[in-house]
């Protein structure tokens, strides 16, 4: 089917099925934004477990709470959350290798060329120091420190908890009128004229009648993909992990304020610090590792004596051709699944919803404004595939047969249009609908070790001995900012605690890719 067979008719009554993360971002988000126009109900299963192993969020998470006005603090302590000013990678172009993906910005650019461009000319002439000293972000990351206001870093995000997210997200949709039903959803009913969905019906008989349907079941897609039968087009050939295990531990030492990503044989692992616990997992491919494998180096490997036992999710990468079909729309999982490297999931999620609010089809379903969100989702989904693929593809490794794999495959056109860019001349860019800025983007292509061949000569005009000077003072004024901040620990300390630390790490919580 093409996904975009429509029809009008007054939109009232929202039905979302499934909750966790996806559901209750969907919910509140609704609820918050659209309330009084709508009747929104939430159908989850109290006994279908959440898929889950991912509890970063990059900063579009905190712009999407302010347009929800959710309190930061007020959230924080309730998931017991912590900052992230990046992603440290670890042993991808080659073993020993070290680099951090902050969210801050880099220097300064001009209308002819970006930062690396001057950054580039500068270590020509002997008179750079390494790209990270040129960002606030990276450099209180790597000390440990972290400041909001005057002074302060402007790109973060959260490390959270998941469980506790949701349940946080649930009382404040609840508080704006958000109905939760719970149940287990046997069948979709589609109208038999129309072939929209009509209403789900549970398990225990109930039939739940809605206008516009959310799907939030997960993997399996229950709406989109098992009722309106929406095809899935797989990625794997790019993306060869599919595979995760994952294990909370108790926190032995302070939360530093970035993830931790460390690749190994046949994929990576990731670090995770909140107040109260550290999320740890693995991603492997089972093409090249098998559980068992999986799991020994998980547990061979943590800090911090672990909550449980590592929990296995298997996954495809890929997406929906279409995730907004008749009058459904495929939120999280459901939609596609790229993989958890650069924590962009719950950005989705977020994402997606946003653009229904945006585009809330009150008086009736538009066959043009489906195809632009399909249009809109589709080519965001596919910018952070290429970026995530990047990781892998351009590496050195030919250490593992997983390495060499990655090392040789083909990729994206797209892909490899951005890589020879880079390579070539030291151009970066980002579109419209892409997700990450030219600096994420020089950040990673520099550090899995792509060295431009070229690059632009605008530095060239400024007066000699000027490049370095402006470039020392811009390195010494973040030095100086960064040593007045507080540790990370101590900002958290004043200034978003958890009461219930102590409380909380005597049983794991649900975890959410």
């Amino acid at each position: 089917m093409s996904g975009t067979d429509t029809g009008r008719g007054t939109i009232r009554r929202v039905v979302i099925a499934g909750g966790g993360t996806a559901g209750w971002i969907a919910a509140a988000a609704l609820a918050r934004n659209l309330g009084p126009l709508l009747e929104i109900v939430l159908v989850e299963s109290e006994e279908i477990g959440t898929i889950g192993v991912g509890e970063a969020t990059i900063p579009t998470a905190v712009t999407f709470h302010k347009l929800a006005g959710i309190d930061e603090q007020a959230f924080m302590r309730a998931t017991g959350a912590t900052f992230k000013l990046g992603i440290a990678f670890e042993d991808w172009a080659r073993p020993g290798d070290r680099y951090l993906h902050s969210f801050g910005r880099m220097g300064h650019t001009t209308w002819m060329g970006d930062f690396q461009h001057f950054w580039l000319e500068a270590r020509a002439q002997g008179v750079a120091l390494p790209i990270g000293a040129y960002s606030l972000e990276t450099q209180a990351a790597e000390q440990g420190r972290f400041a909001l206001g005057d002074g302060g870093v402007d790109g973060y995000a959260y490390h959270l908890d998941a469980g506790r997210y949701a349940t946080f997200l649930r009382d404040l949709a609840e508080r704006e009128g958000v109905e939760r039903i719970a149940g287990t959803i046997g069948t979709v009913e589609r109208d038999s004229g129309s072939g929209d969905i009509a209403a789900l019906l549970l398990a225990d008989g109930r039939r739940i009648a809605g206008d516009l349907f959310i799907d939030c079941t997960g993997f399996r897609a229950l709406l989109i993909g098992a009722a309106l039968g929406v095809g899935f087009e797989d990625w794997s050939r790019w993306l060869p992990t599919d595979s995760a295990l994952a294990v909370q531990t108790r926190s032995v030492q302070p939360p530093l304020p970035y993830t931790r990503a460390v690749a190994h044989e046949a994929g990576w692992q990731w670090r995770i610090p909140l107040q109260h616990r550290v999320g740890n997992g693995i991603v492997f491919a089972s093409a090249f590792m098998d559980e068992r494998a999986g799991r020994e180096r998980l547990l061979g490997s943590i800090d911090g004596e672990p909550l449980g036992e590592p929990r296995l999710i298997r996954y495809r990468t890929g997406r929906r051709e279409a995730v907004w079909a008749r009058n459904c729309v495929a939120l999280g999982l459901s939609s596609g699944f790229v993989e958890p490297l650069e924590s962009t999931s719950i950005h989705l999620i977020m994402a997606g919803v946003t653009r229904l609010v945006q585009a809330f089809p009150f008086d009736g379903i538009s066959e043009a404004a489906v195809r632009r969100y399909n249009d809109e989702a589709r080519a965001e989904l596919e910018g952070i595939r290429d970026f995530v693929v990047l990781h892998y593809k351009a590496t050195e490794r030919g250490d593992t047969p997983f390495w060499r794999h990655c090392r040789d495959m083909p990729v994206p056109d797209t892909l490899a249009a951005r890589i020879a860019l880079f390579r070539e001349g030291a151009h970066a860019f980002q579109r419209g609908e892409d997700l990450f800025r030219v600096d994420s983007w020089v950040q990673v292509l520099l550090g899995q070790r792509i060295e431009p061949e070229a690059w632009h000569r605008l530095a060239r005009l400024l007066r000699p001995g000027q490049l370095g000077r402006v470039l020392a003072d811009r390195a010494n004024t973040i030095a100086a900012a960064v040593a007045r901040m507080p540790t990370h620990q101590q900002f958290i300390d004043r200034y978003c605690a958890a009461s219930d630390v102590s409380a909380a790490v005597t049983a794991p919580a649900p975890v959410r890719i």
